[in-house]
């Protein structure tokens, strides 16, 4: 099954089971890639906010127009920050930011649960390092793609480059299918 996608100098459409990277500085436009990236070609999508609070990322959905009525969206901050939780069939949490077997189970179960095109964002695997660690991080987004594949789905994955060494970037960068590279101006660099 392939996936169309409406970001700029990316390829029309990619396979299912493709993971793309959205590398990005701290202050990068990254909400206009991943709103594109969600509401283009899609049944339903799934929302992992390690970034924000699942307030925050549905006001991002309505602020760009994309159809909350497929989304899903999985808050694993609310808890480490004493937020009310409010459980719905459509807003979930993790036990804590670090919970990477929640997370990467609860991923499991929307994809095996729902039909049709599917697809993931994962914002942001830079904040999943900072609560989890590097090895950790690396490790989930492993276990990720793996169940991109299995399940025909694509996936979007944020990493902000200025946190981490060069090093670790470049790991990040070669577990990918495609990279998106967007610059402090706005502009972007794709490597598929």
């Amino acid at each position: 099954m392939d996936y169309t996608l409406e970001i700029e100098e990316t390829p029309t459409a990619v396979p299912g089971g493709t993971g793309i990277l959205l590398l990005h500085p701290s202050t990068g436009e990254t909400d206009r890639i991943d709103t594109d990236f969600l509401k283009t070609d899609t049944d339903h999508f799934l929302v992992v906010s390690t970034r924000t609070t699942a307030r925050e990322a549905k006001q991002k959905l309505e602020y760009y127009d994309v159809d909350e009525d497929r989304a899903e969206i999985l808050d694993t901050l609310s808890i480490e920050h004493g937020y009310s939780r409010r459980q719905s069939d459509s807003v979930h949490y993790v036990a804590a930011p670090d919970d990477i077997d929640g997370i990467v189970d609860h991923i499991d179960g929307f994809l095996d649960a729902h039909d049709g095109k599917l697809r993931i964002s994962f914002d942001s695997v830079t904040e999943l390092a900072y609560y989890a660690g590097d090895e950790e991080a690396l490790d989930a987004v492993d276990r990720i793609l793996e169940l991109l594949a299995t399940y025909d789905a694509v996936g979007l994955f944020h990493v902000s480059e200025d946190p981490h060494d060069p090093e670790l970037v470049e790991r990040f960068r070669e577990r990918f299918d495609g990279v998106i590279d967007l610059d402090e101006d706005g502009s972007i660099d794709v490597d598929f």
